[in-house]
C-alpha cells in the first residue's frame, strides 16, 4: 500500500516535471524568437547584460510556473495557464520596450543597465502574474 502511494507521487512527479521543462523550453524558444538581440550568442561572448535580461526573464517566467504546478488539478491545467504564463512574459517584454524601444540594441552593446531594467522588468512581471494566479 504505502509503495503504491509512493510510485503514484513519484509518476505525479514525473509528470509535472516533465510538463515545466518542456514548457520551460517552449518559453525560452518563444522569447529568444521574439526579442530581437540572440542572447545565447550574447551570453556566450560573456555580455553581462545580455545574461542579466534572461536570468531576470527567466526566473520571471518560473514564479508564475511554479504556483501553476502546486495550485494546478491536472497537468493539463499546468499546460493551459504555463501557456497563460508565455503569453504575459512576452507581453512584459514588449510593455519594457515602451519607454526604450532601443532597449535590445543596448543589451548588444553590453549597457549593464538595460538589461538589469529587462531583467528586473521581468522578474516584477512574474511575481504579479504568480500573486494572480492564485485566487
Amino acid at each position: 500500500m504505502v509503495f503504491e502511494l509512493y510510485a503514484y507521487q513519484l509518476l505525479a512527479f514525473l509528470a509535472y516535471f516533465g510538463t515545466a521543462i518542456f514548457i520551460t523550453i517552449a518559453y525560452l524558444i518563444l522569447y529568444m524568437w521574439v526579442t530581437p538581440h540572440n542572447e545565447i550568442a550574447l551570453i556566450k561572448n560573456n555580455n553581462n547584460a545580455a545574461a542579466i535580461a534572461a536570468i531576470g526573464s527567466l526566473i520571471g517566467f518560473s514564479l508564475p510556473l511554479a504556483t501553476i504546478i502546486e495550485q494546478s488539478g491536472t497537468v493539463l491545467d499546468c499546460v493551459v495557464w504555463g501557456s497563460v504564463a508565455i503569453v504575459v512574459q512576452i507581453f512584459v517584454f514588449y510593455l519594457v520596450r515602451l519607454p526604450f524601444p532601443k532597449i535590445s540594441e543596448r543589451i548588444e552593446n553590453s549597457e549593464i543597465a538595460s538589461g538589469v531594467w529587462l531583467g528586473g522588468a521581468s522578474l516584477l512581471g512574474g511575481i504579479i502574474n504568480a500573486s494572480c494566479m492564485t485566487g
